[in-house]
C-alpha cells in the first residue's frame, strides 16, 4: 500500500476514534509506547532487550515525567496506524515528521536531525553518487518508510525491492541481490561499521527531523514530553546520549 493511501486510511480511522478513544495514558503513571526495534543505533534489539539512542532517550523523557515505559513492540508500518486506534500513546522509531504524516499525527519537538542515505557495496564502482542510481539499478527499502516514495518520486527507472524489515534491506545488499539501499543517515552509518564490505555514499538525499508521533488530540502528552526534552538539553542528558549513540562529532 501506498504511503499516501495508508496515511489517507489512518485518517479515515483517526476521525472515528476521536470520538471514542480514551485520552492517552499521560494522567497515569505509565507510557505505552510504540516501536520497531530494528533500526540501530536508533531502536534494536541486544541480547534480547531493547536499546539504542531512540530507547534510552524515550526512558529519560518519561523519568523527566515521572512515568516509567510500557514497550510495545510493532512494525514500522503498524506504528501510525497502531497509534491511531490507541494502542500506545506514543510512536517512537526514528519517523520523520513528514508533511503527510502531520496530517493525522501531532508530533513532538524534532529530537535529532538525520535524512536519507544510499548504502551500496565496496567493490561497487558504478554507483558513487545517487545521480549513479539509474535504470537497470535494484535498490532495497523498506515498507512504510519515506524511502519508498522518495524513491519512486526522484528515482522512477531503479527497480525498488521492497521488504518488511530493516535488516532483510542490508542483508540482501550484503550479499549482492541489490546494488543499493536506501534507508536513514544513522542507521546506513552504523551498518557500515560492522559490515566493512559496504559504505555509504558522502552525498545524502535528504536532510530530515526525526519527531516522536502522538495522537492529535494529546496535547497534555505533547505538551509533558517537549517540556520534558527541553529539560534533558538543559541539564546535560540529551548530550550525553547523542555523544554515545553518535559520537562527539555528531
Amino acid at each position: 500500500m501506498k504511503i499516501s493511501k495508508l496515511l489517507c486510511a489512518c485518517a479515515a480511522v483517526f476521525s472515528l476514534l476521536t470520538a471514542v478513544a480514551p485520552a492517552a495514558s499521560a494522567a497515569d503513571d505509565v507510557i505505552r509506547v510504540g516501536t520497531d526495534a530494528t533500526f540501530p543505533p536508533m531502536e534494536f534489539l541486544k541480547d534480547g532487550k531493547r536499546t539504542g539512542f531512540d530507547i534510552e532517550l524515550i526512558e529519560a523523557l518519561a523519568k523527566s515525567m515521572g512515568k516509567k515505559v510500557q514497550w510495545v513492540d510493532i512494525d514500522f508500518k503498524g506504528l501510525i496506524p497502531g497509534l491511531i486506534s490507541n494502542r500506545f500513546d506514543i510512536a517512537a522509531s526514528a519517523i520523520y515528521m513528514t508533511d503527510d504524516r502531520r496530517k493525522v499525527v501531532n508530533f513532538s519537538d524534532p529530537y535529532y536531525r538525520g535524512g536519507l542515505a544510499v548504502l551500496v557495496r565496496r567493490d561497487d564502482k558504478s554507483i558513487n553518487v545517487p545521480a549513479d542510481l539509474v535504470a537497470g539499478k535494484k535498490v532495497s527499502v523498506q515498507v512504510g518508510t519515506k524511502s519508498v516514495g522518495y524513491l519512486k518520486d526522484n528515482f522512477p527507472t531503479v527497480e525498488r525491492v521492497e521488504v518488511e524489515k530493516n535488516q532483510a534491506m542490508f542483508d540482501l545488499l550484503a550479499t549482492g541481490r541489490v546494488n543499493a539501499a536506501v534507508t536513514g543517515r544513522p542507521a546506513a552509518v552504523e551498518y557500515a561499521k560492522v559490515q566493512p564490505q559496504v559504505r555509504v555514499l558522502d552525498k545524502g538525499l535528504t536532510t530530515e527531523l526525526y519527531g516522536f508521533a502522538m495522537r492529535k488530540n494529546d496535547t497534555e502528552l505533547a505538551s509533558q514530553l517537549n517540556k520534558a526534552l527541553q529539560t534533558l538539553r538543559t541539564n546535560g542528558v540529551y548530550t550525553r546520549l547523542t555523544d554515545k549513540w553518535f559520537g562527539k562529532s555528531e
